[in-house]
């Protein structure tokens, strides 16, 4: 894809998310690090990842995924959201490049072979704004025989959605909220966008889990948390919806933990909205994949770890209950 538009009088319109900052020459984006250079867009964070790390692919968090596998995870500095939560608001919230590590897409490819790892997960900050080096990565990666997931907060622009069908295998998108005041005001976004990313994401046949933080006070009213249920479900039943416990970190220390009574509701919400795979995170409970039509348990996992799984795979790659065949939506091969 072409990641920018050439305007008037030098200036160009970033296409990497839905922002689309003009910039003049000289200027960076909300993100802090896409600038205009000599009326082209140049990506400041390319080949500069701020941390990398392999992670369990649950940590993601992807439980229809290859469970069980390792997967090079890396992200770059850099957002183009202010959540004021944020968990990685180190290396998110800052605009500090270092310079002096510089990683190759082909190196970056071969320390994931090297150690062994199905994927890598493009993550830590927004993966969107750092997509001219995913997305190099990402296609020598698949040449390679890897699979490539984005953890995103779904603020992609439509161009690079389009151009992610072709080396994007899964995503995990944060749904934040469901109010379209708290997205603008609070996070700097827009929810409909995000809505929008999720239905696309959808119609490509990109395999995507979403995630929502509870944060209490913010958007864990039963209202809120219906809509949210209601709406993934009206998309696909069979997107996994993680509900993320909330810990006090980054500008917000005055809250305390998401109390374990509301993620209890927040579960029972998602199953009555008819959403067949949900999931508890950042609790210390065994999260259990259930047959959505016999109920038989079939993953079980304990923090990060894979307990258990009777899953049957295919040939074709399709996973199935072994106790009444249904066939269970994911990635499993």
């Amino acid at each position: 894809m072409k990641y920018y538009e050439t305007l008037a009088d030098n200036k160009i319109k970033c296409l990497l998310c839905r922002h689309h900052c003009v910039l003049k020459e000289g200027q960076v984006g909300i993100c802090g690090i896409n600038m205009n250079q000599n009326g082209e867009l140049k990506n400041l964070v390319y080949g500069h990842p701020s941390s990398i790390n392999v992670d369990p692919v649950e940590k993601k968090p992807l439980f229809h995924f290859l469970p069980n596998t390792p997967i090079l995870s890396f992200g770059t500095v850099g957002c183009n959201f202010k959540c004021p939560f944020c968990q990685n608001w180190q290396i998110a919230h800052t605009n500090k490049v270092n310079e002096s590590i510089y990683v190759s897409p082909e190196e970056m490819v071969k320390l994931a072979i090297e150690y062994n790892c199905n994927s890598i997960a493009y993550t830590y900050n927004e993966p969107s704004v750092f997509y001219p080096y995913a997305r190099d990565v990402g296609v020598l990666a698949k040449e390679k025989g890897l699979k490539n997931v984005f953890v995103t907060n779904g603020f992609e622009s439509v161009y690079e959605i389009e151009d992610m069908k072709s080396w994007v295998d899964a995503c995990n998108v944060d749904l934040k909220s469901f109010k379209p005041e708290y997205y603008k005001k609070v996070l700097k976004g827009n929810l409909e966008d995000v809505l929008d990313t999720i239905k696309r994401l959808n119609d490509a046949g990109i395999w995507q889990e979403i995630t929502t933080l509870i944060v209490p006070g913010d958007n864990d009213s039963d209202e809120e948390l219906t809509k949210i249920a209601e709406f993934i479900a009206s998309v696909d039943k069979d997107i996994p919806w993680h509900i993320s416990r909330f810990h006090p970190d980054y500008k917000v220390t005055d809250k305390e933990p998401t109390p374990m009574k509301t993620m209890i509701k927040a579960y029972e919400i998602g199953k009555k909205a008819g959403l067949n795979y949900v999931y508890l995170g950042n609790v210390a409970l065994p999260v259990v994949t259930y047959c959505p039509k016999c109920n038989e348990e079939l993953i079980v996992r304990s923090i990060y770890k894979v307990e258990k799984n009777i899953l049957q795979i295919d040939d074709n790659g399709l996973a199935h209950c072994p106790n009444c065949g249904e066939i269970i939506k994911g990635i499993w091969k």
